[in-house]
């Protein structure tokens, strides 16, 4: 067993965004913690709770796509979080 924490403390969540954006080279600035933290939010209890990972890759892969900025983060959030809002389970299975 080891003796490393499970869980990552709350208070050390910004050193570890500048730990894993420095190993990849992404520029810190451009990380809006609290809009992924949003969506993860609203994606896990208006669709599912595993649904809420998936659904940050995939706004990281979109705003990537589109050009990386923060507004192009913001943009596929935006989109994730309305369709969210949206999302029915029953509806989706019809």
């Amino acid at each position: 067993m080891t003796d490393k924490p499970q869980h990552l403390p709350v208070e050390a969540l910004d050193d570890w965004t500048t730990a894993v954006c420095s190993a990849l080279a992404i520029d810190r600035e451009s990380v809006d913690v609290a809009l992924l933290l949003d969506l993860a939010r609203d994606v896990a209890h208006g669709v599912a709770r595993p649904a809420a990972p998936l659904s940050a890759y995939l706004a990281g892969l979109a705003a990537g796509r589109a050009g990386g900025s923060r507004e192009d983060t913001a943009a596929a959030v935006a989109t994730i979080t309305e369709l969210a809002g949206e999302w029915r389970a029953d509806d989706q299975d019809s």
